[in-house]
């Protein structure tokens, strides 16, 4: 573990030395005439103003590649340059270049993000921000430094090292900003809230090419926290950090047959939910998948129950669900950094490996599990994904952390919309590129799954995840129905990006 301390240290000190200084808010100016360069030969400016450090990539070569891949192929961003800013004033830079230009442009982080919107981008600039990596801690301990390119994995880890932690995204491979400005849930937003909630101040390079500093006094700050994706590029964050309490968790997995499915999920409710009390010690997760040597007659629930500070899950939240005849039970126990290899999203996961396929996810927040809806949705799921279909290594998620501090914050503060909801799910319907046909396919699939579990609700209005959003839903899905949320959206937006030069993932106006 020293060699990956070191290896971290070292990131965090030539990030640390390698940024920009930032510009207060009330001091940035906009590009002014004088300094626009003659002609728009991308290379060429970025070759003038960028920083030796950064690097430009064109289409054919295998870097370009590299760093434009995406986690899903569908309806894809087209990049015609992709450049990795090394400082902070390279985004300035090449933010501006762009605008005098007159090219799109979008950042690149963790390439998670699989909205459809994105592909309305057309041969525009890739701005990969993995070369702005690093934590700094500061603050006597209290707070964090966060670069804007810097991945979940590494955030845990340095933080562990220290004696800290933060609420982060879940999945080891994502960026640590991309999850926060739509919210972010994580482990830990029980006690702490969303990683948005965890914000102090941020840097971010406005769609007129200034770099600005924002904190709780400037009226973006609210729009940042859950509708951020819409308003400019993070370079880095000043987010709460805390002691690090347990340094022990424990998992229970418990594999089910389809046949237990409506029983499964009422004990969910009964023995873990709790009518939305769920303790905030206990996570309850489930993955439904094929897996034909235990089940060929249909996927399999894998149920996993969740429980901090312990070394074994206790017995009252794993006995009512052994009662029911898992076909395996298989305790686990380790640390915080096991948690996501445990449910298989960590940095070696079939989740964090970019193969080609296309990965549209279809999510929907509601309070409690409905376990007839439940029953209902394993029924299609099961018949779509057989082992003859396209879809058949599809995956559908439910997730279900812990709220306590999530409710604590109050729900005006934040753009993020939707914290009375205590369940997060979501079908990823996973196949193979082949032309419009199977994406509309994939699109009715996915869609047919969701509104089964929107209609067993009893909701007139769908509550959605914009960091797993499909893109066919609407503004008020993603960011809120109440009429003085989605005005006041409007009116960031047209203070701060008129143009909409951020535009393509999951636009607010």
């Amino acid at each position: 573990m020293r060699w990956l301390q070191t290896k971290l240290l070292a990131t965090a000190v030539a990030w640390a030395f390698a940024i920009a200084e930032p510009v207060d808010e009330t001091t940035a100016s906009p590009v002014e005439a004088a300094t626009r360069p003659p002609g728009c030969s991308l290379p060429d400016l970025f070759a003038q103003r960028l920083s030796t450090q950064a690097e430009v990539y064109n289409p054919g070569s295998a870097q370009f590649d590299q760093f434009s891949e995406r986690w899903s192929n569908l309806e894809t961003p087209i990049v015609a340059i992709t450049v990795l800013p090394a400082t902070e004033n390279d985004v300035v830079e090449i933010v501006r270049v762009a605008n005098y230009c007159n090219i799109p442009f979008l950042a690149y982080n963790g390439v998670h993000g699989a909205i459809t919107t994105l592909g309305r981008m057309d041969s525009g600039i890739a701005i990969n921000l993995r070369k702005l990596s690093g934590v700094a801690i500061a603050n006597n301990g209290q707070t964090a430094t966060i670069a804007g390119g810097t991945n979940s994995k590494v955030v845990i880890d340095m933080l562990w090292e220290a004696g800290k932690q933060t609420v982060t995204g879940t999945c080891e491979c994502v960026s640590y900003m991309g999850p926060a400005l739509g919210g972010g849930h994580g482990w830990l937003q029980g006690h702490y809230g969303l990683i948005a909630d965890q914000f102090v101040s941020m840097n971010i390079v406005l769609a007129d090419g200034t770099l600005r500093t924002i904190n709780a006094n400037s009226d973006l700050w609210w729009a940042m926290k859950g509708a951020g994706h819409n308003f400019g590029i993070v370079t880095s964050a000043t987010v709460k950090i805390y002691p690090r309490v347990h340094t022990n968790w424990a998992i229970e997995t418990l594999m089910f047959t389809g046949d237990k499915v409506k029983a499964l999920y009422q004990a969910a409710n009964d023995y873990l939910l709790q009518n939305g009390t769920q303790p905030v010690d206990i996570i309850n997760w489930s993955y439904w998948f094929n897996l034909p040597q235990v089940d060929p007659n249909g996927p399999v629930i894998e149920f996993y129950i969740i429980q901090e500070g312990v070394s074994v899950v206790d017995p009252a939240y794993t006995e009512p669900f052994r009662a029911l005849g898992p076909v395996s039970v298989t305790p686990n126990n380790g640390t915080y950094r096991d948690v996501s290899r445990w449910v298989g999203i960590s940095l070696d996961g079939p989740p964090c490996q970019k193969t080609g396929k296309a990965n549209p996810r279809f999510p929907i927040y509601l309070p409690a599990y409905n376990a007839t809806a439940q029953q209902e949705l394993y029924a299609l799921f099961a018949s779509a994904t057989n082992a003859s279909s396209p879809f058949a290594n599809s995956l559908f998620m439910f997730e279900g952390y812990s709220m306590q501090g999530v409710e604590a914050v109050n729900s005006a503060s934040a753009a993020y919309a939707f914290r009375d909801d205590h369940l997060l799910m979501a079908p990823l319907i996973q196949y193979t590129p082949a032309g419009p046909a199977r994406d509309q396919e994939a699109a009715q699939l996915g869609n047919q799954l969701r509104q089964i579990l929107h209609s067993g609700s009893d909701r007139s209005q769908m509550h959605t995840y914009v960091n797993y959003a499909y893109g066919n839903e609407s503004p008020k899905e993603w960011y809120g129905h109440e009429q003085w949320r989605q005005a006041r959206l409007k009116a960031l937006k047209k203070k701060y990006d008129r143009q909409g030069r951020f535009s393509f993932y999951a636009p607010a106006a």
